[in-house]
């Protein structure tokens, strides 16, 4: 399952069958007096491996604490919304964006707001790593930050003579500039462009640009950069059906039905409906350009890819959609709530854990945007390209938007039920943006229920 996938799930993995045992309420001491802890979370194989390292460096620091390990990278919700029920959860770790308020509303994780002035590092986290349920109450932060950005293949923009895409955010491409070099880029399997006549659309080897319809992260920038938003300021109503968010989504529409430049549903698909990672899009040349989150870095890397990284295109100001890689939480069942608090606090240090600097995550304290060796820290290496400062660290620092997951109330249902079903539509051209849309706001605005709460840590 790709990266972007577990997102959309709020942050489930499926990658993998492996089953978890009772974790016990909140561990116990072990034959040599040691506190003993465990920390359940969910992954890749390489994921896997970093956790444990981090691990094992916690309890070198620690030697009184033991740490038991709990990966379970298959049905992670169902097991521990099982585990919840029978009060016999881990003492912390990761927890799925779409279960993580409501177990927070319901008392089963630990406030950790008290403990920010304990741990400097924590209250120096972005904005929006924090995941607020109530003035005062904070049950968790964002394990890690990703951004989306525009991926493409250097030897595909250089085959079509197309312009580089910008890696600063001030010289972002228009839309139109978008459009115009996607043309370029867009062959069928006799070397023709979507502007020239005789073009077949159901033969096309290489699509200039993927931007999915159906993943809110992948366009709620655009949203934003056109001066719309998914709803108003109380989150009581939704502005879907707008001038600016109709425009927005009609432009994606376009992409795929009108200009021909984007693959329609199933064009991307190996078998049935899998659609292959970007770096695999990019590498075999399916797609020259590909809008989809920083953690594609790590793959990138691994495979081989002759990827560079560009800002997304804007219409006003540019943003990205910030999004957070699931959350991280400390169960209010834990014997030990200082321990947990003290690995929950280790566990996502860019000092301790290599998946910063490996590319698949990107950190959450100020200081990695700001300080130049703190920058250097994680950034400064053979897996990061030189774009990498102005594409991802600045763009991230003064762009970014918060992802709705974090922010809409309800919006697991409100997706499922409604949001999805209409984007589906509209990926499928069957019917323009401004009727699709026009005829689903209503319909959201009776579920909306408002934003998370915010403040300043």
């Amino acid at each position: 399952m790709k990266r972007r996938d577990l997102f959309r799930m709020g942050g489930l993995a499926a990658l993998g069958a492996a089953g978890v045992s009772a974790c016990g309420s909140g561990g116990g001491s072990g034959a040599a007096g040691a506190t003993q802890l465990q920390f359940m979370y969910w992954g890749s194989t390489f994921e896997k491996a970093a956790v444990e390292k981090m691990l094992k460096s916690f309890e070198q620091k620690n030697q009184d604490i033991k740490v038991k390990p709990v990966f379970t990278p298959d049905e992670y919700d169902v097991k521990l919304n099982s585990l919840v029920a029978a009060g016999n959860t881990p003492d912390l770790g990761y927890v799925p964006m779409s279960m993580s308020f409501r177990l927070a509303e319901q008392g089963n994780l630990v406030n950790l707001f008290p403990y920010l002035q304990k741990y400097p590092q924590l209250a120096g986290y972005l904005p929006d790593a924090y995941l607020w349920y109530g003035q005062d109450k904070l049950h968790g932060v964002a394990t890690a930050n990703e951004i989306e950005l525009l991926w493409y293949s250097k030897s595909a923009i250089a085959a079509a003579g197309a312009a580089t895409p910008p890696a600063v955010a001030s010289s972002a491409w228009s839309w139109d500039q978008l459009v115009e070099n996607a043309y370029k880029l867009t062959v069928d399997q006799n070397g023709k462009h979507p502007d020239e006549s005789g073009f077949d659309p159901k033969q096309v080897r290489q699509f200039g640009i993927s931007i999915s319809l159906t993943y809110a992260a992948a366009w709620y920038g655009f949203l934003r950069s056109n001066g719309a938003d998914f709803a108003d300021e109380a989150g009581k109503k939704c502005l879907l059906d707008t001038p600016e968010a109709i425009q927005v989504f009609q432009n994606l529409q376009d992409l795929i039905h009108k200009h021909r430049v984007a693959p329609g549903p199933g064009q991307l698909a190996a078998t049935g409906d899998d659609v292959p990672g970007t770096n695999i899009l990019l590498k075999t040349k399916r797609v020259a350009m590909v809008v989809d989150g920083h953690w594609s870095l790590l793959d990138m890397n691994e495979s081989k890819v002759d990827y560079g990284i560009g800002v997304l295109p804007k219409y006003a100001e540019p943003f990205t959609t910030s999004q957070v890689a699931g959350a991280s939480s400390v169960f209010s069942t834990t014997k030990h709530v200082e321990e947990a608090v003290e690995l929950f606090a280790f566990h996502i240090d860019p000092r301790y854990v290599d998946l910063y600097q490996q590319g698949l995550w990107m950190p959450q304290e100020k200081k990695y945007y700001e300080d130049q060796a703190a920058v250097d820290s994680w950034t400064r290496n053979d897996g990061h390209p030189p774009e990498f400062r102005t594409a991802v660290v600045d763009y991230a620092r003064d762009h970014g938007v918060p992802d709705l997951r974090n922010r809409v109330k309800n919006l697991s249902a409100i997706s499922s039920d409604v949001l999805t079903p209409a984007l589906q539509e509209l990926e499928s051209g069957k019917r323009p943006a401004a009727e699709v849309l026009k005829e689903v706001s209503p319909k959201i605005t009776g579920m909306l229920q408002g934003w998370q709460h915010v403040q300043e840590a």
